[in-house]
């Protein structure tokens, strides 16, 4: 896909850069900056395109719409919300690039503004004389000013939106990530310059015509051939013996002009490109702040082994599907700073409680855990905290959508898990232990892969009560649970009487991932398996890759994959 926009971006460039080289309305510019010109409106061109678009996969109210709505029956378009990420990502990368193009070449239209300062036409130049400083026009000039702060901003927003300092450091990103908004006004203002003109006259002047009137302004006179044209613009004879060429007697070649050139700035073709999806998310963002204004009720908070914290929570018609994310905000942690958690438990018609687990791994889970829990020592105790106590104000932004809600419309599904990306089939093991019935799906294949024995105890108690539930109803095979250990330095089981359906599944070591696939395929001839996958990219890029090998089955697997990251 990354390829495909960035071909048809190319594409894009290259047309307009035509439409620059070869417009007559251009020609006079084009001759005072060369392919200056061309480069800056092309790749201008590509920009508005995707300043325009780069918006819109982050309008998750209007995309969580589109994917539960009928609107979007098709379960192939509905996979392709699910790349909504991937191409704000895809436009972000297409911005960078493009814009570099941008830069150098004003760059360049700025030193040739300066050495080719036109004094024909001076309403053309940017430049207010021949060789005036092209600083001046970088520094002193609502086009260039706002274009070096644009620099810098973009800059700033693409450093920190690298892996790694996401993964360092979120907050440094999340601020970061904001100043998209200055970004966008800078844009506005940066346009209105008005700097590069284009001739609004070609039927009166031809770009290269001939200019009697302008011939007479400078003491010049006309050949004969013309004085039956311009009777009262001849004044002096024409030398005789400087021959006529015949073509420009017959003006076959040589149009002449009627006027001068006039020249008019473009129509900031910016706001059309970026106005309606800013409008767009702007109206979004103010729904969900009205939406999110009311705090919820904590019910209860549960704190788990291996620095994970599960928290309950009550809001008026609050809905939600098995494989949706919410966004927590909690204002004694951070004013700004909010982070979204796949929730756990959905609300359903008999309990209007719904909860999230989380884990501590960095600065503002660690305050929020401190917040909620009496003593941060006991995060080694699965505890539910009864004591009365004032918990702090916590604001629940969603639910949006997740590639996780489709893991009900197959028939047969793959969930994979690596450690706390168990977290979005929580909901949907939640949803199918209220009632299995009604929904497509009738198998489901569910590999949980952690490295300590103590991680599996955030759902042991869950999927035993599955696992109960289906063989009381005699659909032992409805469900497939494969635990993996992955680091161990012995035989170890999940302490606990009741656990004993989940060790006798607990396997070590990591999953042969080649032949399960095949084993699935072999068990479930020509249909078609959806993969889901939360956890580490070693293990999606694995099960990405066999997705799209063939099998000698006729089954298909198409992923789906959630990552926050």
């Amino acid at each position: 896909f990354q390829f495909f926009w960035l071909s048809l971006n190319v594409w894009l460039f290259g047309k307009t850069f035509l439409l620059y080289n070869q417009g007559l309305q251009y020609y006079y510019l084009h001759q005072m900056l060369g392919l200056g010109l061309c480069v800056s409106r092309a790749s201008a061109s590509v920009l508005n395109l995707n300043c325009c678009l780069v918006l819109l996969p982050m309008c998750r109210v209007l995309l969580a719409f589109l994917r539960g709505s009928q609107k979007v029956a098709s379960k192939k378009t509905r996979r392709l919300l699910d790349k909504s990420k991937t191409f704000h990502v895809t436009c972000g990368v297409t911005i960078c690039i493009f814009s570099v193009l941008h830069v150098a070449a004003h760059l360049v239209n700025a030193l040739n503004f300066s050495e080719n300062y036109n004094e024909e036409f001076v309403t053309l130049n940017a430049a207010n004389y021949r060789g005036e400083d092209p600083r001046k026009l970088l520094f002193a000039t609502v086009p260039g000013l706002t274009g070096v702060i644009m620099v810098l901003v973009l800059f700033l927003m693409c450093t920190a939106s690298t892996y790694a300092i996401r993964v360092s450091n979120y907050d440094i990103f999340w601020y970061t990530h904001n100043l998209f908004f200055v970004f966008y006004m800078l844009l506005m203002l940066h346009v209105s310059g008005g700097v590069l003109k284009y001739q609004t006259n070609l039927e009166e002047h031809p770009p290269g015509c001939f200019n009697p009137n302008k011939t007479l302004r400078q003491n010049l006179t006309l050949p004969k051939a013309f004085e039956e044209l311009f009777p009262d613009s001849t004044t002096e004879p024409f030398p005789e013996d400087l021959p006529v060429p015949e073509p420009f007697v017959q003006n076959s070649f040589l149009r002449v002009c009627s006027e001068e050139p006039k020249f008019q700035s473009h129509f900031p073709e910016t706001w059309l490109w970026i106005s309606g999806p800013l409008c767009l998310y702007c109206v979004e963002r103010l729904y969900r702040y009205i939406r999110s204004s009311k705090p919820v009720t904590i019910t209860s908070v549960i704190s788990h082994p291996s620095n994970v914290l599960e928290v309950r929570m009550m809001k008026d018609d609050f809905e939600a599907r098995p494989g949706q994310y919410v966004i927590l905000h909690c204002p004694r942690v951070s004013a700004l700073e909010s982070h979204p958690f796949t929730l756990t438990m959905c609300p359903t018609d008999t309990k209007a409680t719904f909860g999230v687990h989380l884990k501590v791994v960095g600065d503002w889970t660690e305050r929020f855990r401190d917040l909620l829990l009496l003593h941060s020592n006991q995060d080694t105790e699965i505890l539910p905290i009864f004591q009365q106590r004032r918990y702090p104000k916590l604001y629940v932004d969603g639910p949006f959508g997740s590639p996780f809600e489709e893991s009900l419309n197959y028939e047969v599904s793959l969930c994979v898990a690596g450690g706390i990306g168990v977290t979005p089939f929580a909901s949907v093991l939640n949803t199918l232990l209220d009632g299995w019935k009604c929904y497509k799906l009738r198998r489901l294949y569910f590999i949980w892969v952690c490295r300590d024995i103590e991680s599996f105890r955030w759902f042991a108690d869950l999927l035993c009560m599955l696992h109960n539930k289906l063989w009381q109803e005699n659909r032992p095979d409805y469900i497939n649970i494969q635990l993996y250990l992955s680091q161990t330095d012995g035989i170890q089981k999940i302490i606990g009487e009741k656990y004993q359906a989940l060790n006798s599944r607990l396997l070590i070591g990591r999953p042969r991932w080649k032949l399960l696939f095949d084993d699935i395929a072999k068990c479930n001839r020509r249909k078609t398996i959806g993969v889901f996958c939360c956890g580490p990219n070693k293990i999606s890029k694995i099960l990405h890759k066999l997705s799209n090998s063939s099998n000698s089955y006729g089954t298909r697997f198409e992923y789906n994959k959630e990552s926050f990251s």
